[in-house]
């Protein structure tokens, strides 16, 4: 498995199918690798959806924040500027001239800032999240630290809840893979202390998706990030928090037409 080694972190990430692997029909040629950076405190299992469809036509490739599923840190504190650096060590060791970044909540701004930094990044996607941490509820990030249904409640819908209770089941099996409290803690600070405040140099083509009834982080605000950017598309995905795992075919549709064009 693919470790990037930092001074205070050690970095996992996971390449899957490249396009080569995929049919002549299917394959995007000369695309870049896509590349997926999760939410705070959750392992990678949160692209689960994503991952599957976009491997074959892309190359994805997941990696964990520092502290959650695989990855590693001996840091007590750290902002989202040392999460971006650790997202360009990625990059370098993988090696793609050109990549497409995909993020969640903090792994949305971490993906933004590496974009400002970096002349890798071709495209962005966007999952619930925000110009500023101030626009996150402290109180529901709060809840999504907890463990059980009930720190699932700001993800997803009573609907979802109700017809989907094995996939639920499921995600609180893969929550064991999650960052510690004092990491997750520490990714909650990054995320609340971040401040993206020159969107406008930020050109490339960006997708903002936002679930309609996210309780985290208000719909609102993913339309102003989505406005703010000077190629930004806003897209609203029926659910909550995690709407691209609620409402998974019309992301991944919407994901993989954005990526396509």
């Amino acid at each position: 498995m693919p470790v990037v080694e930092r001074e205070d972190a050690r970095l996992y990430y996971e390449v899957g199918e490249s396009g080569a692997a995929a049919s002549e029909s299917e394959a995007v040629p000369d695309a870049g690798p896509v590349v997926f950076v999760g939410e705070a405190g959750y392992a990678a299992w949160q692209w689960s959806w994503q991952y599957a469809a976009v491997a074959g036509p892309f190359e994805a490739v997941v990696t964990d924040l520092r502290g959650s599923g695989r990855s590693e840190t001996t840091a007590e504190s750290f902002d989202v500027a040392t999460l971006a650096a650790d997202l360009a060590a990625v990059l370098a060791d993988h090696g793609a001239r050109r990549v497409h970044l995909v993020g969640a909540g903090l792994g949305a701004m971490v993906a933004l800032e590496c974009a400002r930094e970096s002349g890798r990044v071709r495209s962005l996607v966007v999952f619930g999240s925000a110009l500023s941490g101030d626009a996150f509820d402290e109180g529901m990030l709060s809840v999504l630290g907890n463990r059980g249904p009930d720190s699932l409640a700001p993800c997803f819908s009573e609907a979802f809840f109700e017809r989907q209770r094995e996939v639920v089941v499921g995600v609180e099996k893969w929550r064991d893979d999650d960052a510690p409290d004092a990491v997750r803690d520490a990714q909650v600070a990054a995320l609340r202390a971040y401040d993206c405040d020159t969107p406008y140099e930020l050109t490339l083509p960006t997708l903002v998706c936002h679930g309609a009834a996210d309780p985290v982080v208000p719909q609102e605000a993913g339309r102003a990030l989505a406005d703010a950017l000077p190629n930004g598309e806003f897209v609203s995905l029926p659910g909550r928090h995690l709407a691209h795992v609620e409402s998974s075919r019309v992301a991944n549709d919407e994901l993989v037409g954005f990526l396509g064009r």
